[in-house]
């Protein structure tokens, strides 16, 4: 074998163990199978809880699409429940959650070939549909927007407390007729449960306390507030307890407009007038 010929051989066996080498290096490799992601928890928010402003008539929402100045602007929620933009023209806004709405839009900017990829934004600045109302004793009776959900004790923060010579509870009536009357303390001192959300249509009121009558044998006679489970001890209390003639053991109360006995632990009631007596010596 000559020189020549071995040269070439050699070469030869060169291209023939690099060729596979080549092809597998350019043939991509086969991609791993996509590890599945475990399913996210759902949770169930109550519908009272729900954090979404739902948009409903004479609401204002201010339109922008990120990046561009040509579209958007405030539209206010007209009486068909619709908005007006540009381009697109009226869009369903009413009972939908801001997020619902932004996704319409961007949709129908996407349908209308206007943007390939729209970035729709939607910020509520004026709340008009969704309110409750509160009334009576309170440090800023009116109207109340809610934008998110509120419990009973937030929006009575808000309206600036009860004022003195108020109820020691709040009456608040839903659109469906139902009452409940819950104690301010226990909205101040108590557990979630018994501070409750209040809905859309609310109607709070703080009466003015009921009043109750004491004179006769005690330190401070007059007409005070009647609390919630004041006994007959508990009314001489706050007119500053017997004098030094009097006796809790002769106690009349006229309760409309009747003579009644009462003891010591027993109700007092609105209207009720309590006479004490003077004890013999």
């Amino acid at each position: 074998m000559t020189v020549r010929t071995f040269f070439a051989l050699l070469i030869a066996s060169t291209f023939a163990l690099s060729a596979p080498l080549a092809a597998s290096a350019q043939q991509p490799a086969s991609a791993a199978p996509p590890a599945t992601a475990p399913a996210a928890a759902t949770l169930t928010v109550p519908d009272s809880a729900s954090s979404a402003y739902v948009l409903g008539r004479d609401d204002v929402v201010e339109v922008g699409l990120l990046g561009r100045t040509d579209f958007g602007g405030r539209a206010r929620v007209q009486t068909d429940g619709t908005i007006q933009l540009p381009f697109v023209g009226k869009v369903p806004a009413a009972d939908r959650t801001t997020s619902e709405l932004s996704d319409a839009i961007r949709k129908s900017l996407q349908t209308g070939g206007f943007f390939a990829d729209p970035v729709v934004t939607i910020e509520v600045v004026g709340y008009a549909s969704r309110y409750v109302t509160v009334l009576g004793f309170v440090g800023a009776p009116g109207l109340v927007p809610i934008n998110r959900p509120y419990r009973l004790s937030e929006i009575l923060a808000r309206v600036g407390g009860v004022r003195d010579g108020a109820a020691d509870y709040l009456i608040v009536r839903s659109d469906n007729g139902t009452e409940k009357r819950p104690m301010i303390r226990d909205l101040a001192t108590g557990d979630a449960a018994q501070d409750p959300y209040v809905s859309p249509g609310d109607k709070i009121y703080a009466p003015m306390a009921e009043i109750f009558y004491i004179y006769g044998q005690v330190n401070s006679p007059g007409a005070f507030a009647v609390q919630s489970g004041m006994s007959v001890r508990m009314a001489m209390a706050k007119a500053g307890g017997l004098s030094a003639s009097g006796s809790d053991k002769k106690i009349d109360v006229t309760r409309a407009g009747k003579k009644i006995k009462l003891k010591l632990d027993d109700k007092v009631e609105a209207g009720d007038v309590i006479v004490v007596g003077e004890r013999l010596f």
